[in-house]
């Protein structure tokens, strides 16, 4: 059987073999002969690493039962682990007793390698996340006092104040640098949002003094137009080379 396999024995273990469906679709080792007699628990011996645990099963128990039992002691689940014994790999529904498991007997857990790496993965991941969700809320604070001199000067236009417009242009420069440092933060999973949000209270602020800075700007007496070709030439100035 391969080393790899956890559920389907190989074709010359099924020859060994004997095996029957449960009725909850398990594949097991059939038993042949059972007896009506009571079985006792066995303790078994578990190594796992540099770890040493016993637990009791039932002597007729499955080594599937066998991983669920192991499952509340170490955290993994079944299909995480990998039970060795005698120097083999064994499969859920092998029985104990019929693979010669005694009292005291000592069985090898070993983490399947895909969950580890899964677990590896995960953990990176989330590293990011953390470091993600830390530079926002570094940005966070930050805003917070943008967001209190924005509302400062929304109530001075509201009381008819004037705002310097230098005032209103450094702000929008400053929240544009936040905007910037946000954009440079790589965010995935509950990142993402708290990085949306903040995202949102730029935008919220830079239109806010834009519409102030308008409105600024319309108290003033002199009229400024970008529209620099709608301008008419000055009248005669059209042969400025025949002055002397």
């Amino acid at each position: 059987m391969s080393e790899n396999s956890t559920t389907t024995p190989s074709n010359d273990e099924m020859a060994e073999i004997e095996w029957e469906m449960r009725p909850g679709g398990m594949l097991v080792q059939k038993r042949i002969g059972a007896s009506d007699v009571s079985t006792p628990n066995l303790r078994l011996r578990i190594a796992f690493g540099a770890v040493r645990i016993e637990i009791s099963v039932n002597s007729q128990a499955t080594f599937g039962e066998v991983k669920k039992v192991l499952t509340v002691e170490t955290g993994l689940q079944p299909g995480e682990q990998r039970l060795i014994f005698r120097g083999k790999e064994r499969e859920n529904g092998e029985y104990l007793d019929m693979c010669g498991v005694k009292d005291r007997s000592k069985v090898i857990l070993m983490e399947d390698p895909v969950s580890i790496e899964k677990r590896s993965i995960e953990m990176r991941r989330n590293a990011r996340i953390q470091t993600a969700l830390r530079a926002i809320s570094d940005i966070a604070l930050e805003l917070d006092k943008l967001v209190d001199q924005v509302s400062v000067i929304e109530k001075s236009f509201s009381s008819g104040v004037k705002v310097s417009e230098v005032q209103i242009t450094t702000l929008i420069e400053m929240l544009m640098r936040h905007a910037i440092k946000l954009d440079n933060i790589p965010a995935e999973g509950d990142a993402t949002a708290q990085k949306n949000l903040q995202g949102k209270r730029v935008r919220k602020c830079v239109e806010t003094l834009d519409v102030l800075k308008l409105s600024n700007a319309g108290l003033k007496p002199v009229v400024v137009t970008t529209k620099w070709e709608t301008f008419d030439p000055p009248p005669n100035t059209a042969h400025w080379e025949n002055f002397d």
